[in-house]
């Protein structure tokens, strides 16, 4: 289906040919005055230039020749050159109608797939998941489901910091506190064992423990330098080891991953390009990209347009070591190798721009990545106390993901036991549902590259533009229509009737708007844009809720007619929510 805003505008573009003018004038906006009308069209103020008019005679010609179509209920050419539209009931009921027996609603799928790789998540394994890693993956999450939706094919890879010298500081200090252990006996021959020689929680002890010692101690530092290079050598044993410390991760890092509702089709980490550094390194060499400056080898990748300084890209230290820059590199070239994408997006902290500026303008210069390739940088912002300083415990140390989702589940729990509407179990089971509810939607409503404040009390209420507000709106939705087919009806075969009140057709109104919202928030990565939308809508629906008698209408085609608008909507918040990554509960 069209977008109910374009089917206006391929009328208003008829009109303006008809009259004469060129169909370019005839875009439409909604109106940005709603107490005058619903739709604006300005284009007569730019033909005025071209056809040496006055804006409001042009208007005024436009107008006429819409005044026998049934789209409009009124048409008005404004001083100095405005054109107020106003469509008719049955326009959009018959469009809501539309949308209700459409799949996916009539939202168009995208004309030209892309194939994209989606790098979000990005933990260091070995360390737990903090807030600073919500972000992430709360919009790359978003991000996937929004594209999916349009029709692209997506892959998600969480890319792991897997490698370099936080794998040798976890080896020393394994090595210093276990000598025993048979993965530090050069002479062992033998299969080592299934079974990782520590826990979650000692690795995650383990490193900040090393991590410390080695800022203090230079030869401690000195050892795990060797062993991370020895490490990237293959020497096996630390090889087990450093599977060991893989899987105790990743099987920590999913269970954190799944109670935050994020997936992802690849677990890949940084290790897994190391195999594609060595002839990367030969060939941007050969080709006479990479060169060596005060020992390292580096690529230029300033251009003449920059307004600031771009430094070298640094594809090796001179001790001949790999950095991130390399890294990100190598796996550009593997995942050209076995997917060939349209696009590579990275859902990463903005303070990481200029690295990925580098990077990118590196690998399209060496060849790495076909110009046909789109490389985009989705850079977000820091998430805040109400200090306005980056968010903390309450001790001043960094939150640990599992404790902050925690805390607010806990915060919603006590807030549903004081309604007393629920047992333990379903308060519980609620809880948790509206909490990530609140978490999420309290980070995608922002705009991800703008840094905001986390407000715990706020992201919880019921009021306002927050989760918990919008679960509430389809649970009271779910309430009506329960007790309606309790009472022995049916919710088969509705039909949406022309709209008897204003509150009604500004509740339709708002939901032909979800085409325009979901392919933009998709096109733009930008799901902050389907948050704008289903706050409006929600408002929609509680404004009509409290100004009609639903299940109270003694017009029984008006009741149904209702229902049939309120499980339209239902339906459009849920599929919108669920585009966000969460859910609602049964109750509230």
């Amino acid at each position: 289906m069209k977008e109910f805003i374009k089917l206006i505008e391929d009328e208003i573009k008829a009109a303006f040919k008809a009259a004469g003018f060129d169909e370019k004038y005839g875009s439409v906006t909604v109106s940005n005055r709603p107490d005058l009308c619903e739709f604006q069209c300005n284009g007569a103020m730019a033909a005025a230039k071209e056809y040496h008019k006055k804006p409001i005679d042009i208007a005024t010609a436009v107008s006429e020749q819409l005044s026998d179509c049934s789209m409009f209920e009124s048409v008005s050419a404004v001083m100095p050159g405005f054109l107020n539209l106003n469509v008719t009931g049955e326009a959009v009921a018959t469009y809501a109608n539309n949308m209700a027996n459409t799949e996916g609603f009539g939202v168009e799928k995208a004309g030209n797939p892309r194939t994209v790789i989606l790098d979000y998540g990005g933990p260091n394994v070995a360390k737990p998941l903090h807030v600073g890693h919500l972000r992430s993956a709360v919009i790359g999450e978003s991000i996937k489901r929004l594209l999916r939706f349009m029709g692209h094919n997506v892959t998600g890879d969480i890319h792991m910091g897997d490698w370099g010298l936080q794998m040798g500081l976890i080896i020393t200090e394994l090595n210093e506190r276990k000598p025993e252990l048979v993965y530090f006996d050069d002479s062992y021959e033998g299969d080592y064992p299934k079974e990782a020689p520590f826990t979650i929680s000692e690795l995650e002890e383990i490193y900040p423990t090393a991590s410390g010692k080695s800022k203090e101690d230079p030869a401690y530092k000195e050892k795990a330098l060797l062993a991370t290079a020895e490490l990237q050598k293959g020497r096996r044993g630390y090889t087990a080891l450093l599977e060991h410390i893989l899987n105790v991760s990743v099987t920590d890092l999913k269970k954190n991953y799944d109670r935050l509702s994020v997936s992802f089709d690849l677990w890949k980490g940084e290790r897994d390009a190391d195999p594609f550094i060595p002839d990367m390194v030969e060939k941007m060499k050969a080709d006479g990209f990479a060169y060596e400056s005060d020992g390292a080898l580096v690529v230029d990748v300033a251009e003449e347009s920059d307004t600031k300084e771009i430094p070298p890209c640094m594809i090796l230290k001179s001790d001949g070591a790999a950095l991130y820059d390399t890294t990100d590199l190598a796996t550009l070239i593997w995942r050209q190798n076995d997917y060939h994408p349209d696009q590579v997006a990275y859902v990463v902290d903005k303070r990481q721009e200029l690295h990925f500026v580098q990077v990118f303008r590196c690998a399209k210069k060496t060849g790495i990545v076909p110009e046909s390739c789109d490389l985009k940088f989705i850079g977000f912002g820091t998430m805040n106390g109400k200090d306005g300083k980056p968010f903390k415990t309450r001790d001043g140390g960094v939150m640990r993901l599992s404790s902050l989702l925690d805390e607010i589940s806990e915060k919603m729990e006590a807030k549903i036991k004081e309604a007393g509407t629920m047992d333990d179990e379903e308060a519980k089971k609620t809880a948790d549902i509206v909490a990530l509810a609140a978490i999420k939607y309290g980070d995608l409503s922002n705009q991800p590259s703008k840094d905001y404040i986390f407000d715990v009390d706020r992201f919880i209420s019921f009021e306002g533009n927050t989760g918990p507000y919008i679960l509430y709106t389809i649970v009271r939705i779910k309430s009506i229509i329960n007790k309606y087919i309790e009472a022995g009806n049916s919710m088969d075969d509705l039909t949406i009737l022309t709209p008897d009140s204003d509150s009604a057709k500004s509740l339709l109104l708002s939901l032909t708007k979800f085409e325009g919202a979901v392919s933009g928030a998709a096109e733009e990565m930008l799901p902050n844009r389907l948050c704008a939308f289903i706050y409006e809508l929600s408002n929609e629906i509680n404004h009509f809720y409290h100004e009609t008698r639903i299940l109270a209408e003694e017009d029984e085609a008006k009741k149904k007619s209702y229902l049939a608008m309120l499980d339209l909507a239902k339906r459009v918040l849920e599929q919108s929510i669920d585009l966000l990554g969460f859910e609602a509960p049964e109750h509230m």
